[in-house]
């Protein structure tokens, strides 16, 4: 027994302790600022962001309404969240950490930003730093860009990335690029890894059928492998790159999450069946407390008759 207890207390014990512990950002990461000023435009965009992927745990700031958990997510307008840097809170929503997950492939960086932006309008107090350029330890003194473009007669996006400083601009080479599309429930990968080229460009191939919307748009955002190396940089665009695609409603066709009406046959000869043969057997039992009750009845009459 005492073996036992020594055993659950060593694997119970080591996540008690890790959850009580602080969350350490890496340094390089805490001081990390948004490329783009917050405005009531981004605020209200990460508002929709926030309300789809965080107020199910973390409730409506300053309401205190976050669900129960261990460890408390918490209210993002209270002053223990606030009082991280906006480059604390972008790199704990992009990475997360136990059972806050990770953002990283479901929101592009211009986006997580968004949501810092939304969290900070619970800020009085709060004066946004704005990085004014995105420099790159292998390009010293160098802004570094990305565009993003299609071509349509062999289905591949061009990503193409340079570096740019007062005197020239020269192509950025050996760096690894990933490229995401936007889905419904998520960012899809792209191809797999690509190594920008002398000429500074990463060619991916476009799966066959890919679905856009109505118009065929998709929404890209491609960034680097090795930000460490090339900078923190991504780039979002849109392209009409897809399958044109008319949005059919899910409930139009026979599925398990639709009304009575259109729920599958299967399922609605199953539960039928049930219920008659639920209620057919309470009716038999029923039935057998009556043949019980005249048995019972006509005993008792013999007795009595008997008696007499």
């Amino acid at each position: 027994m005492k073996y036992f207890i020594l055993t659950v207390l060593f694997i119970i014990l080591p996540p008690v302790i890790a959850w009580g512990q602080d969350w350490v950002v890496p340094e390089e990461r805490k001081g990390r600022l948004s490329t783009f000023p917050f405005t009531d435009e981004t605020r209200q965009s990460g508002e929709k962001l926030y309300l789809t992927n965080c107020i199910s745990c973390h409730g409506n700031p300053g309401k205190g309404n976050y669900i129960n958990l261990v460890p408390s997510p918490g209210d993002p307008a209270t002053e223990k969240i606030q009082r991280n840097s906006d480059g604390e809170i972008f790199y704990k929503l992009s990475v997360g950490r136990g059972q806050m997950p990770s953002f990283r492939n479901v929101l592009t960086g211009d986006e997580i930003w968004h949501v810092v932006s939304y969290l900070r309008s619970f800020n009085k107090n709060y004066v946004q730093k704005v990085m004014q350029i995105i420099t790159s330890s292998a390009y010293p003194g160098a802004v570094i860009m990305m565009t993003v473009g299609f071509n349509e007669a062999d289905s591949t996006v061009i990503v193409r990335a340079s570096a740019v400083d007062e005197q020239k601009t020269v192509p950025v080479t050996g760096a690894e690029v990933r490229l995401f599309a936007r889905r419904y429930f998520g960012m899809m990968v792209i191809d797999e890894e690509k190594t920008t080229s002398e000429s500074g460009t990463a060619v991916f191939k476009i799966p066959a059928g890919l679905p856009g919307d109505k118009e065929g748009n998709i929404h890209f955002s491609a960034k680097f492998a090795d930000e460490d190396l090339f900078g923190i940089v991504s780039k979002d665009t849109t392209l009409m790159a897809g399958e044109i695609t008319v949005p059919v409603s899910l409930l139009a066709e026979r599925s398990m999450w639709n009304n009575v009406r259109k729920a599958p046959i299967w399922v609605i000869l199953t539960y039928t069946i049930g219920v008659i043969g639920v209620w057919g057997f309470i009716f038999l039992i029923m039935m057998k407390l009556r043949d019980i009750y005249i048995i019972g009845s006509f005993i008792q009459g013999k007795k009595s008759s008997e008696a007499i």
